[in-house]
């Protein structure tokens, strides 16, 4: 018996282009005071990154996956990291040998360091109604004289579109040197994908209002801004109504934020198919005689940021609803000698309330983008 771990130093979240560090252990757990103590004789270990395409039939025709034939079935030596999974590989880094002949004494443990550049060329993680891409960190090992066992650690890719290229590096002898300024071993600040996507992140982060006046065909309800149209994982979007320009007078308004999954022409199992939308938040708030007011909606940091493949496009949006009166609504003023507390109540005719509400406008924006952390 032979006990693997994998640790992932910097946690399971990594962005394309990014190396992935990865500590793994394997331990002859049988002590040595055991009477059944023996020592253990594995023959290889080797670990490579893949990715792992999962469909739903009912709306995606799957990609042929052409003629490669599973080779382990003829060698008991070889390794697939996708073997006995779902779905289809789309990608795979080479495998990296880890040992050969290894022998572990009872109690023993022995620790081997891996480390990968996750790919570029490859999607984001995600998980949708139709199609779902996983990454895994598959481990394979064999004992002498036995099958090949397979560990596989999961973890999330972020893609990161239009993150600048590293700048080009300057000639040691030409480059100036800051005294004040401390060298850091593996190379630049500035040539980490993870600290060039934080300088784009704060680019991104600079506000630019933009107005909408919301109408109908009776005139205007109210007038919109939204203060950016790209937000980060975790951010909040923040947008703020004016009614007191309107022509109609709104009850209630509603903004859920949505993202679309849709389906490329050439692999919808259906032609004409519908989007697949997706709901992660509400804001609901009555507003009869309010000037203005505003929401506020958090990106959740579980979800992905909108991409495009051959096979499927993730875009982000607003949903607006709107609950508007067809005849004119008269304000409460408040008297002097009305007493602080003020009770208003619902219209009685009950068909008069529903000439007030029952009349929905919808509006939606698809300017949103949301960009990984």
């Amino acid at each position: 018996m032979i006990e693997v771990v994998a640790s992932m130093a910097r946690g399971p979240v990594f962005l394309a282009g990014e190396v992935m560090e990865c500590l793994i252990t394997f331990t002859n757990p049988i002590s040595h005071l055991s009477t059944s103590a023996s020592s253990e004789m594995l023959a290889w270990a080797s670990a490579q990154i893949h990715c792992q395409f999962h469909a739903s039939e009912s709306r995606v025709v799957l990609p042929a996956q052409g003629t490669k034939q599973d080779v382990q079935a003829e060698s008991d030596t070889v390794l697939i990291p996708s073997r006995g999974e779902g779905g289809q590989c789309m990608l795979d880094t080479p495998p990296k040998i880890l040992f050969c002949d290894l022998r572990l004494d009872p109690g023993e443990s022995r620790t081997y360091s891996y480390s990968e550049v996750v790919p570029n060329d490859g999607p984001p993680s995600f998980r949708g109604q139709s199609v779902k891409y996983v990454y895994k960190l598959t481990i394979g090992c064999q004992r002498v004289s036995s099958p090949i066992k397979l560990l596989r650690v999961p973890f999330r890719v972020l893609v990161l579109h239009g993150m600048p290229e590293p700048p080009f590096p300057q000639d040691e002898e030409v480059a100036p040197s800051n005294p004040f300024l401390e060298e850091e071993e593996g190379g630049r600040r500035d040539d980490r994908p993870l600290e060039r996507a934080l300088d784009m992140l704060t680019i991104t982060s600079r506000r630019c209002p933009h107005l909408f006046n919301i109408t109908n065909m009776r005139g205007k309800v109210a007038k919109f801004c939204i203060f950016k149209t790209v937000y980060r994982l975790g951010e909040d979007i923040i947008g703020t109504f004016d009614f007191s320009e309107g022509d109609i007078p709104c009850i209630q308004y509603s903004v859920s934020l949505q993202s679309e999954e849709e389906i490329q022409q050439g692999y919808q199992r259906r032609p004409g198919q519908s989007i697949s939308v997706t709901g992660h938040g509400r804001h609901l708030e009555s507003c009869l005689h309010t000037a203005s007011t505003h929401f506020s909606l958090p990106v959740p940091l579980n979800v992905t940021p909108g991409f495009s493949t051959d096979i499927v496009t993730l875009r982000w949006r607003l949903h607006f609803e709107f609950v508007t009166s067809r005849e004119p609504m008269e304000s409460h003023n408040v008297l002097q000698n009305q007493p602080e507390v003020t009770v208003w109540t619902g219209a009685e005719d009950s068909i008069m309330w529903a000439h007030l509400c029952f009349l929905s406008i919808i509006y939606c924006l698809r300017y949103c983008n949301i960009h990984a952390v």
